[in-house]
């Protein structure tokens, strides 16, 4: 079975590839291929998965290329998890947006906004490719923001492009641990969308376990949301909020936390990265020590701003092991080989949640087989939350139609729309500051053929 990777130059490829090895079934990858625009990202990578490789005969095999068509035919799928504009563009993004004084998340407020509007042209040339060049592959689909991108490639591909992230996973864990519960074995209600949902319920042996969590200040207080949220706001909830909730419900704090930092986590990462793949120029370089050692100190500071911000402290041992590799080999495997399983998943929502409509894409629990992810059906989500899921989905919509138009007062009203954005002026000044440090936003040109005037 073939796998493309694309993105395959990525910091966290190795992830995947090795989750892989050790894989004996049948219908399990034999070929993985690596695209990327980098030739020596490729390279890098290439010796680090070498390295992983070694002393396993049956360790898949790794090829790379530049040549976008020439890795999608033949594939059985594709993981997509590219980056456009690179950490260098995640960088501007979030200073363009600190400057304006609003928030600068690669996936959450205007840093999300302008990630999609680089990334959705990009990501739907994939999709009419993969339809052309593959069109029995699925597509897996890790780029952020994850749950717009796989909107926007759905409405080429179907459902055969699926969302995964492993934020709501990671989650339930946490929540099943502390509850002393097995993971594999409970069900995690789990509802919204991508890097904006809520766990409402997590039943063992049919039983919700959450009240009893959420009844209980010093185990509430234990694990990595209560100690960011809060127990007093998790308990007036009733729920416990994926952690990309805390960019909203404590958003001051959070920007003068990101202002005040000496980087960006994006400048962080672009720094970070760029010594490792220095590193790798050297011949003699270790390739998988130094990428291990770039790995552990990348996930120890994984939202270190928030943490500061809330008084949360260091991350648990036990949170900084990832899991999105996990997710997507779980739900390859159930779909190449019909072993069916529960994940849960961005998929379009077909009746799901009855106040969107059916093509928008959802962060649900699925029940996955042979045929793909099939969403479950949910309660409906108290208002509070049904306003922020609408209005941010309704942000998601107007970025589609920018990318699609071309339209910068389309552009704009995606800006000023979204909760995070509290001005429209400051919604144009945003997109300003983007066009002036993106090339790839040079499309955003032409004025809205429904709109008299342009900002």
């Amino acid at each position: 079975m073939k796998l493309t990777i694309l993105g395959g130059g990525g910091f966290r490829v190795p992830l995947v590839y090795g989750a892989l090895l050790g894989d004996r079934a049948e219908g399990r990858v034999t070929q993985v291929v690596l695209h990327d625009l980098d030739a020596g990202r490729l390279s890098a990578v290439a010796r680090v998965l070498a390295e992983q490789a070694a002393g396993d005969p049956d360790a898949p095999g790794v090829s790379v290329t530049t040549d976008l068509d020439d890795a999608l035919r033949g594939a059985d799928f594709v993981f997509s998890a590219i980056r456009v504009g690179g950490l260098e563009g995640r960088a501007a993004d979030e200073r363009v947006a600190l400057d304006e004084g609003v928030l600068g998340q690669e996936t959450v407020g205007a840093g999300g906004i302008a990630y999609g509007l680089r990334t959705v042209p990009v990501a739907v040339d994939i999709a009419r490719r993969v339809a052309r060049l593959a069109p029995d592959a699925w597509v897996i689909n890790f780029t952020n923001p994850a749950g717009l991108v796989t909107e926007a490639m759905s409405r080429h591909l179907g459902d055969r492009v699926i969302g995964i992230c492993d934020s709501p996973v990671g989650l339930g864990r946490r929540i099943a641990r502390v509850l002393g519960a097995d993971p594999r074995e409970a069900w995690i209600d789990y509802v919204g969308l991508n890097h904006l949902g809520w766990v409402r319920g997590l039943r063992v042996a049919g039983r919700d376990e959450l009240p009893r969590l959420l009844a209980d200040p010093e185990l509430l207080g234990s694990f990595e949301e209560g100690k960011l949220f809060g127990t007093e706001w998790l308990r007036s909830l009733g729920a416990v909020p994926n952690e990309y909730l805390h960019y909203y419900y404590f958003n001051r704090e959070t920007v003068r936390a990101y202002q005040q930092a000496d980087k960006t986590r994006g400048a962080f990462l672009r720094d970070q990265q760029a010594r490792f793949y220095d590193e790798m120029k050297r011949p003699d370089a270790a390739a998988l020590t130094a990428w291990d050692r770039t790995r552990a100190e990348r996930e120890a500071t994984y939202m270190a701003e928030n943490r500061d911000a809330a008084g949360a402290g260091e991350r648990d041992a036990d949170d900084l092991s990832g899991g999105y590799e996990k997710v997507a080999l779980a739900l390859m495997r159930a779909i190449a080989r019909d072993e069916r399983t529960t994940l849960i998943l961005n998929v379009r929502n077909r009746g799901t949640l009855s106040v969107l409509d059916a093509e928008a894409v959802i962060e649900v629990p699925c029940l996955v087989d042979a045929n793909g992810a099939h969403p479950v059906t949910v309660d409906p989500l108290p208002d509070h939350a049904t306003g922020l899921v609408c209005a941010v989905k309704g942000v998601e919509r107007e970025v589609l139609a920018a990318a699609e138009s071309g339209s910068r007062t389309t552009a704009v009203k995606a800006f000023a729309l979204h909760p995070l954005v509290d001005s429209v002026n400051v919604a144009r000044r945003l997109l300003d500051g983007y066009t002036a440090v993106h090339p790839g936003l040079g499309y955003l040109k032409r004025r809205s053929s429904t709109s008299p005037t342009a900002p």
